[in-house]
């Protein structure tokens, strides 16, 4: 969502008084797709009911939230899905949705609209169906979501086409690009896959290099940093997060993101994380009230009370503006909500590079190698598929 006047003020008030704009809802995690790269465990261990979304969504309409974003899984597999939609925006949300779109009929098209969403993001990741087919591992599953897509946007709909880059699609950009323009949508390249949820670091393995990714940082229409680059003519980023929730603002100049500030996530099992990408439990909505996880968890504080300027490394860092640091990825990845971490880094080296800085080092790095020459640098063995401190959290079951 483009920044305006009145979207920057509205955020900076949410931010100073803390008030929880934007909220993330996954209503399950069970889906009809098998991605590989997928974060989340597909099992159903007792999904908040019918009446126990009501009552949360109640309890966020009553302190301020504005912007609710229907996820999963597959949305559409909640039987009571309308119902739940229909009640989010008598409760007058804005309503975003996020599904692979494979149930979406033009009967249901016509009802969305009737309900009036306001945006819908869908997943596609390449435009041949073999590639896109391989990574959903649903036979048919491009020509459904592109199907849906049209039916979509012939009620109007606002549609978005978000495709995460691993090494299955990294050469599939262009035709995603190509076809999001066909189309007449807007797309985004998110260049990160995470770890799932529960800490398990195997899905890093999909990860494109740095260095197989010039062909997308190099490109000035898709990467405005690079020298002489632009922007590109749509209203949101062509590379960027696909989690994330699209509102910027000046007001989160020295804070790491809005997670835990004015946005949170929910998961099916009423469990309370600052964002979707950091699962750090603060609370759960089957055992305590919204309001007081959101004001009252110990953990939601911590969070809040990060600040850029005073991390410990990066606030040092002399590219920190090229980079993209997110505080969940370092808790998951390096084992610190405050340190540094590779990939950030890595990525803020070359984003740098390709913006004209000579010879640039990350603060982590010139760390490392300082510590190196003095002869006390030890590298972790890759291939644990853990890092050391990280806590599992596993969802809160049903009793």
């Amino acid at each position: 969502m483009a920044e305006t006047p009145v979207m920057d003020r509205l955020i900076r008030r949410t931010v100073e008084q803390h008030l929880p704009l934007n909220v993330h809802f996954d209503l399950t995690y069970r889906c009809n797709e098998r991605c590989v790269h997928c974060y989340l465990d597909h099992e159903d261990y007792g999904e908040v009911t019918t009446a126990e979304v009501k009552a949360v969504l109640d309890q966020l309409a009553a302190v301020g939230t504005l912007f609710l974003t229907f996820s999963g899984g597959e949305i559409f597999l909640r039987k009571d899905f309308f119902e739940l939609l229909e009640y989010a925006r008598q409760l007058h949300f804005d309503v975003s949705l996020k599904t692979n779109a494979l149930l979406v009929t033009a009967e249901r098209a016509t009802r969305l609209r009737a309900l009036g969403v306001r945006r819908i993001q869908i997943s596609i990741y390449s435009a041949d169906p073999v590639v896109h087919d391989a990574i959903t591992k649903v036979r048919g599953s491009f020509e459904r979501s592109l199907r849906a897509i049209r039916f979509l946007k012939t009620q109007g709909l606002q549609v978005k086409i978000a495709c995460p880059l691993m090494k299955q699609n990294l050469t599939a950009f262009r035709s995603v690009q190509q076809l999001a323009e066909e189309l007449g949508v807007p797309y985004i390249l998110d260049l990160t896959i995470t770890p799932k949820i529960d800490g398990d670091m195997t899905l890093l393995a999909l990860r494109n290099t740095g260095h197989d990714l010039l062909p997308v940082l190099q490109d000035p229409v898709l990467n405005p940093r690079v020298k002489g680059g632009q922007e590109v003519m749509q209203s949101v980023p062509a590379v960027g997060s696909a989690v994330s929730s699209g509102l910027e603002s000046s007001a989160y100049d020295d804070i790491p993101c809005s997670a835990g500030h004015n946005s949170c996530y929910i998961s099916p099992y009423g469990d309370v994380y600052p964002c979707v990408q950091m699962p750090m439990p603060t609370g759960n909505l089957r055992q305590q009230r919204f309001e007081e996880v959101w004001y009252g968890s110990g953990e939601m504080r911590r969070v809040q009370s990060v600040r850029e300027s005073q991390l410990p490394v990066c606030s040092t860092c002399s590219i920190r503006q090229y980079c993209e640091r997110c505080p969940g990825l370092a808790q998951m990845e390096g084992g610190d909500l405050l340190g540094a971490y590779e990939r950030a880094c890595e990525l803020a080296e070359l984003n740098a590079r390709l913006a004209g800085v000579e010879h640039p080092v990350s603060a982590l790095h010139q760390q490392q190698r300082a510590a190196k020459f003095n002869g006390t640098f030890s590298a972790v063995l890759p291939g644990t598929g853990s890092i050391p401190g990280l806590v599992r959290i596993a969802p809160m079951r049903a009793t």
